[in-house]
């Protein structure tokens, strides 16, 4: 078996695994209120890729960290991201009508069910991962470094310089910082989660890890515009074109397409420098890196 076929079939494995696991820890739709219940379920099974989840297994594996633990974390994760999508979706803020191939949530039942779905999820995510086994003084960390990572001071915060600066023409440091919130922070908190749920960090392995996760994360959202800029709603499973439509700074209209994915190609050689200090452990996080850097949806 080659090294790729391994990954694959490690990627997939831990595709499925979520799947299950996300279905176990979300509210079932016959339990009152039933229709919040099948619209949480709606907008977190069945779908995407999992990076974020990938991510908290593939750190999880540097400290032998335990499986049921790294389920519990990347299902707080995956929850946090859910709720986002669901709430970048709707008509006040991106206003699109497919996410993953399907109808958004507030185009499938209504905005008011998308609104409480985004709100329940978050709280959802922090009961999930407030209940896992382990030190609690770490555990404490794993919640404050989820919490931060999904505030004003990340995802939501990049969120808001995203529509400030809708129209305007951003520095490329600008664009940066934005999507360092905006998409980064989270991609951050599940190398960290993952990592967490196998021992404390030295500062030394925390340095390493925030490099890697900044550069994947900035090599996300690159490769992110490019497929938005030459990928169609078909493949992408979202409305395609969205962000040239909507007059949005990205890093293909400040950039160009080959300076663009010249770029994504710098930051995939970060994040592989950043992790050599781990050796062989860090084989999954260099794997994700290329799967971040070389996907096509």
């Amino acid at each position: 078996m080659t090294e790729a076929q391994a990954f694959d079939g490690w990627m997939r494995t831990v595709q499925q695994d979520m799947e299950e696991v996300l279905a176990s820890y979300l509210p079932r739709a016959t339990q009152v209120p039933g229709r919040l219940h099948d619209a949480m379920r709606y907008a977190t099974l069945d779908g995407g890729k999992r990076v974020r989840p990938l991510l908290v297994f593939a750190a999880g594996e540097l400290f032998n960290a335990d499986r049921a633990a790294l389920a519990r974390a990347a299902t707080a994760v995956e929850m946090i991201h859910a709720y986002s999508l669901v709430h970048d979706d709707m008509p006040c803020m991106d206003d699109d009508a497919l996410r993953r191939g399907k109808p958004t949530v507030h185009v499938k039942y209504d905005e008011a069910t998308a609104l409480l779905v985004g709100d329940a999820l978050q709280a959802q995510a922090f009961l999930v991962l407030s209940d896992i086994a382990g030190e609690p003084s770490l555990i404490l960390k794993m919640i404050r470094v989820l919490a931060t990572a999904a505030g004003s001071v990340g995802m939501c915060g990049g969120q808001a310089i995203d529509l400030d600066s809708v129209g305007m023409r951003l520095s490329l440091d600008e664009l940066e910082q934005m999507h360092c919130l905006k998409t980064g922070a989270l991609l951050r908190a599940s190398v960290l989660l993952g990592a967490l749920s196998g021992k404390a960090l030295t500062e030394s392995e925390q340095s390493a890890l925030d490099v890697y996760a900044d550069a994947i994360g900035l090599a996300f959202q690159v490769v992110d515009d490019v497929l938005d800029a030459t990928a169609d709603s078909n493949t992408l499973g979202k409305t395609a074109g969205k962000d040239a439509a909507d007059n949005k700074p990205t890093y293909v209209s400040i950039l160009g397409l080959e300076q663009s994915r010249a770029l994504a190609e710098k930051l995939r050689h970060d994040a592989h420098q950043a992790i050599m200090p781990f050796g062989d452990r860090a084989r999954r996080l260099r794997e994700l890196a290329d799967l971040i850097v070389e996907r096509k949806t």
